[in-house]
């Protein structure tokens, strides 16, 4: 039976907005930003209409990966201030009626956290099979062929233990043998831990990298590889990550969660992406998931989103999807799928799409002001990624730029220092001194739409049912509660035929009673 709007969750529909810490809002002047800013800040976020911030990772870390390599779950880095800044942040946003979830890294550590010290240290130590250790072929080669995500093999020998040990991504960030009991009872204690500081969910990152095959088969080739940047793209990931068994250890997670009425949303990426979510939102495992269907797309079309949704139907089995058209690691859409002199009014359909889609929707910062990627030069990359693949792999850096809150000051209300990585040429113009004084901003069409999205009890909470995707024209309808709503979108930059059927009450663009103009959208009560 579907449950009335007055027993739904407050997760399910809800606007997330997404923080990178390191770029938000910098309070000392040292260039990078840090959880006092954000807290600073927080009324920019609650004027949005969002429902809840995730923060990305905060905590003690060598920066290797910029806070992706934890050295301490438990304690604030420096850089971003301290545990009692995260209790004044996590008490504003309460304040302004804002959830807070943040990020945990179940994958790996950093390979300066004291588990993986201790681990490497001997063969016998009590945390010795924390981590994927495994003996050398008898030639000295690494125990399978496995490939890191940054490019190259996924093993490092350490001459301590005389052993290789795992790493999908940088080796610096040693992987965790979450199959290992302890191992999940002390992950566990860290989601207490977080919890029990009053953060109300968790945006678990690479979740589905959290297990290996414990007998390390090789991964099979791709046949002719679509690309081949790294020998990563090379392989099919079947046994260094996607392991049964991290389904069952998302059952302990929530039963936890459901102890404190806290939430939690799953990053999964991968060819075997669509099942992964599924399985890791079944009954008794986590609320939501989300995948790269549109972060890594270059192109936005109606059949990409006909097959997203065809993926997540509503059913009692479907699990809840979220989505996200931009984030830390994926360039900003207003440069990946439209010409620049096409941006301005394709911004705005892209938030009425991503505010109509069935699901909880994630917004990046930046992205309510239509930032665009900025093209970082090479002697000033951050990205360890970006430079290990340079001029191959589009840095990461470029999405992770400052937030551009004045027009004229030099750090933009950033930072009073010279920050961590530049500005945009044109997010000064962008910035949302300029949009909040001008009511036709696409940040002012941002908290419309969100606003908009809340009034509509079948965006929120509908089902979908695509009524056409054809060429450049979509047409969806959402319905709930004996109401329909039909949601029509012109994603391509010529006119197309589509006679309106309703009552209209949102549009963007050139909408007339029978043509959606470029990038034009209408949004209809049947």
């Amino acid at each position: 039976m579907p449950q009335s709007r007055s027993t739904l969750p407050w997760w399910q529909g809800a606007t997330i907005y997404q923080i990178y810490p390191r770029s938000f809002c910098d309070s000392n002047g040292d260039g990078i930003g840090d959880l006092p800013g954000i807290t600073a800040k927080l009324d920019h976020v609650a004027g949005l209409g969002a429902d809840a911030v995730w923060i990305s990772p905060f905590f003690t870390s060598p920066m290797r990966d910029f806070g992706y390599d934890v050295a301490d779950y438990r304690s604030v880095d420096p850089i971003f201030g301290s545990n009692e800044d995260l209790d004044a942040l996590i008490a504003r946003a309460h304040g302004l009626g804002l959830k807070v979830l943040i990020d945990l890294v179940f994958a790996h550590t950093s390979d300066e956290h004291p588990w993986f010290r201790e681990s490497r240290s001997s063969r016998t130590n009590a945390k010795a099979d924390w981590y994927v250790w495994a003996d050398p072929k008898p030639d000295g080669s690494p125990p399978s062929n496995w490939q890191s995500v940054f490019g190259g093999p996924s093993w490092t020998w350490d001459a301590r233990r005389e052993q290789y040990y795992h790493h999908n991504f940088l080796k610096e960030q040693p992987q965790l043998n979450g199959h290992h009991p302890a191992v999940q009872d002390a992950l566990l204690e860290i989601v207490r831990y977080w919890l029990e500081r009053g953060v109300d969910g968790f945006r678990f990152d690479a979740i589905n990298f959290m297990m290996h095959d414990p007998a390390l088969t090789d991964n099979p080739p791709v046949k002719d590889p679509a690309k081949r940047t790294r020998p990563f793209d090379l392989q099919h990931h079947l046994n260094n990550q996607s392991q049964p068994e991290i389904a069952q250890f998302l059952e302990r997670v929530r039963t936890l969660l459901d102890d404190y009425g806290a939430f939690a949303v799953a990053e999964v990426g991968g060819e075997q992406a669509f099942r992964e979510m599924h399985d890791y939102t079944a009954d008794g495992r986590l609320h939501s998931a989300y995948g790269f269907d549109y972060l890594y797309a270059d192109r936005l079309t109606p059949a990409l989103v006909a097959q997203s949704a065809a993926h997540w139907a509503a059913s009692e089995v479907a699990g809840w999807p979220s989505w996200a058209f931009e984030n830390h690691d994926a360039p900003r859409a207003v440069s990946r799928w439209v010409a620049p002199e096409h941006r301005a009014q394709f911004a705005r359909m892209k938030v009425l799409l991503l505010a109509a889609l069935r699901g909880t929707i994630i917004l990046f910062q930046g992205e309510e002001l239509g930032l665009t990627q900025v093209d970082v030069p090479f002697e000033q990359l951050q990205d360890p990624e970006a430079i290990a693949n340079w001029p191959q792999t589009l840095s990461r850096d470029g999405v992770r730029t400052p937030m551009p809150w004045l027009a004229s000051d030099e750090g933009h209300g950033f930072t009073r220092g010279k920050p961590w990585l530049p500005f945009g040429p044109d997010h000064a113009g962008l910035s949302v001194e300029t949009q909040i004084e001008d009511p036709a901003s696409l940040l002012h069409f941002t908290k419309r739409t969100i606003a908009f999205r809340n009034s509509q009890p079948a965006l929120r909470w509908g089902d979908l049912r695509i009524v056409t995707a054809e060429e450049t024209l979509l047409v969806f309808d959402r319905s709930f509660e004996g109401q329909t709503i039909r949601c029509r979108f012109n994603l391509g930059d010529h006119p197309v035929r589509s006679p309106a059927e309703g009552r209209r009450i949102s549009e963007t663009g050139d909408v007339s009673a029978d043509t959606l103009g470029a990038y034009a959208a209408s949004i209809e009560v049947l």
